[in-house]
């Protein structure tokens, strides 16, 4: 029995990192060719490794025509407050439906997690209205407002806050601590992981979001790096070392942000899926 769990363990090693090793070919050959001349791009067998690093590419996509030093860092401002809203409001909404008694709040919960099955699309036209008449529309507030509210991130907060024993609340009552101070200084202190998962899940939807900005932003100088890139690609659509150069440079904050934050990810959502 001993001798069947680990072969079982052993092959499903083999299928996942096969699995994973598939999945992560076509990144690093847009990695790798964004490095290369355009000559070199397509040859077989192909050269994982240049033998000469050519930074032409990166040169033309930072220091041409496009400023995406300017799309930089207009997604690195949306993304940033939109994920500091995130966080704010779903750990509080979270501590509020796990760990405070008031009247209908398994009804009002239910309610705010059924929204989840509206599309976005649905509501793209109503909200373009509403900015209209706010004067939001060609901004970058009418990307970030709207951003700055999970459904997805109060459920796994509310998850996390209802794991925490409701002795430690007690006791920072019995001290002397109002319910702000308890959610500050006790409750939030201990959801780390869970703060790390909203963290990463909403900051590489903003990141990657371009259906809002597609339709909220008409000032060239607003757009944000998918618009750019996609604009960047239309204009360049053979100088695909280009390409790969403006695409690895859109995706690396992402891969430093999980590479950083990866434990306490995975301890996260793990976690946010023990109490339900």
């Amino acid at each position: 029995m001993i001798l069947q769990r680990k072969f079982m363990k052993w092959i499903l090693t083999i299928v996942f990192a096969t699995l994973a090793v598939c999945m992560i070919l076509p990144f690093l050959w847009m990695t790798s060719s964004s490095f290369k001349l355009q000559s070199q791009m397509f040859q077989t067998p192909i050269d994982w490794i240049p033998n000469t690093f050519h930074f032409d590419s990166y040169l033309e996509v930072w220091a041409g025509k496009y400023p995406f030093g300017l799309y930089y860092w207009n997604s690195i401002k949306i993304t940033a407050i939109s994920v500091l809203g995130t966080i704010a409001t779903s750990a509080l909404a979270g501590f509020a439906f796990a760990k405070l008694d008031f009247r209908g709040k398994e009804v009002m919960f239910l309610l705010y997690l059924s929204t989840m099955i509206i599309p976005t699309q649905i509501l793209l036209v109503p909200r373009f209205i509403l900015f209209d008449k706010l004067h939001l529309v060609d901004s970058h507030w009418a990307i970030i407002l709207p951003g700055m509210f999970s459904v997805l991130g109060t459920f796994i907060m509310r998850q996390f806050f209802s794991t925490l024993p409701n002795e430690i609340l007690e006791a920072a009552k019995v001290d002397g601590a109002g319910v702000f101070r308890t959610f500050w200084q006790v409750s939030l202190p201990l959801t780390k992981p869970a703060l790390v998962s909203l963290l990463i899940l909403s900051f590489t939807w903003h990141w990657n979001e371009y259906e809002g900005p597609l339709i909220f932003l008409r000032t060239n100088e607003l757009y944000t790096l998918p618009l750019a890139l996609t604009n960047f690609v239309d204009e360049n659509t053979t100088n695909y070392t280009a390409i790969m150069a403006a695409s690895v440079s859109a995706l690396l904050p992402l891969i430093l942000l999980v590479a950083f934050f990866q434990r306490w990810f995975v301890e996260g959502i793990a976690s946010s899926a023990v109490k339900g």
